[in-house]
């Protein structure tokens, strides 16, 4: 949640900022119902003052008349106030964080721009498969059975693509460790609470969330969820930060909306396997994590051989917590290029946001400063490996004309073996 006194002091600011991300949310329907709430809080104070003057006195019927009418009235006003915060929260949760300065500015959420690029697409002198052909004929993905048994977008991993889901685990973590990070299983679900608090909104026809029913569960779509919400309603000691956690978790998403977007095999599904790397820190030191992240990501994907790029999100594809956004997309062979005109394209398979105070507001996150001082901290965010796509890039770089696909080297120690063939 974003600091309701900036807000107030920078109006035009946030509009011109919400219109940047694509945000529609009425800045002044929200101040005015703060203005009522502040108004009647105001009054309510008044009030009490007045009838803890008259406490301290001898009661005279004249009083005890007009205690009980400022006692009727102070309720009256409590009962304004109610409704007036819930339809307040319900604006401002919708208005995003402020955005950094070296954000592009465009209304076009695929105008990202292209920071680095590590290793050119691989060239091949074949045709290459995709992920879901190579899977078909080297029996390693079972889509079938899966939508027989839970549906569209679910999938069985089989024989060594089940190892190489473990091995990935095991990498990402093995690297993260040596940066400091603690590693970390996490719930798969989590309360509504957690979601709102750090951005995540858990009902409405656009949501990714499902919902557990009868109950205020949601199942988690990140580990961010889960992580985030560690430390919920704390109050850390500067000395303990940076908190760097790297945590294994299930995600689930139904994937509302995204109809339009590219979803073959494994690339969108319901649910996968990721793990997460999550950071407290000071504020002064948020740049700098952020930066540490993104070079863990290219670490992990430099070290698997995979051909990525860096894109820095534009204001239209940012999400409302977060104030910056990288990328890394890896090139995928088996995807259709946007054109049509041949097979091949880059596609998201890591991002890392920092999301400043905006989480720790939303979730009563502070910290206390060696002077005493206490202050809502930073929180940031970053995928060493979402599994599935990490599977898919590493299937269809390293194919080889018979079908058969090599195992990057780095992996060859956690799964035992060095080529998947027939």
């Amino acid at each position: 949640m974003l600091d309701l006194k900036i807000i107030r002091e920078n109006p035009d600011k946030i509009k011109a900022n919400c219109k940047n991300r694509l945000v529609e949310v009425d800045i002044d329907k929200l101040l005015e119902l703060d203005e009522q709430r502040r108004e009647a809080i105001a009054k309510i104070d008044v009030l009490r003052a007045e009838r803890n003057a008259s406490s301290k006195t001898k009661p005279t019927p004249e009083i005890i008349e007009k205690m009980k009418s400022v006692g009727e009235e102070i309720k009256a006003l409590e009962a304004k106030i109610e409704p007036l915060e819930a339809d307040l929260r319900d604006l401002w949760l919708r208005v995003p964080n402020l955005t950094h300065p070296d954000v592009v500015t465009s209304s076009d959420e695929e105008n990202n721009p292209i920071l680095e690029v590590v290793k050119e697409p691989v060239k091949f002198g074949f045709k290459p498969l995709d992920h879901v052909e190579l899977g078909e004929k080297m029996d390693l993905i079972d889509f079938d059975r899966a939508t027989k048994v839970s549906g569209a977008k679910f999938y069985y991993l089989k024989n060594e693509l089940a190892v190489i889901e473990i091995a990935l685990i095991q990498y990402a973590l093995e690297i993260a460790r040596t940066h400091g990070f603690i590693p970390m299983t996490t719930p798969d679900l989590a309360k509504r609470e957690v979601l709102e608090g750090l951005g995540f909104n858990p009902r409405g026809e656009s949501t990714q969330v499902y919902n557990v029913e009868n109950s205020d569960l949601s199942l988690i779509g990140t580990a961010e969820i889960s992580m985030g919400g560690y430390h919920m309603n704390e109050v850390l000691n500067e000395e303990e930060l940076p908190k760097k956690y790297v945590a294994v978790s299930h995600c689930f998403r139904t994937e509302a909306g995204s109809y339009s977007k590219f979803s073959k095999g494994m690339f969108r599904v319901h649910q996968f396997t990721k793990i997460e790397m999550f950071q407290y820190v000071t504020p002064e030191n948020s740049e700098t994590a952020h930066q540490e992240i993104l070079a863990i990501e290219k670490e992990i994907f430099g070290g698997l051989g995979v051909p990525f790029r860096i894109v820095d999100h534009c204001t239209a594809d940012l999400g409302g917590p977060s104030y910056r956004t990288y990328d890394l997309e890896a090139w995928m062979p088996g995807k259709p290029a946007k054109d049509g005109s041949e097979t091949g394209d880059w596609a998201e398979i890591t991002s890392t946001s920092n999301c400043t105070d905006y989480q720790a507001r939303g979730l009563n996150i502070k910290y206390k400063s060696k002077e005493g001082k206490v202050d809502f901290l930073h929180m940031l965010n970053g995928t060493a490996i979402a599994i599935g796509r990490a599977m898919i890039a590493i299937m269809e770089n390293n194919q080889q004309a018979d079908g058969s696909i090599k195992v990057p080297e780095v992996l060859h120690k956690y799964c035992g073996f060095t080529e998947i063939k027939r």
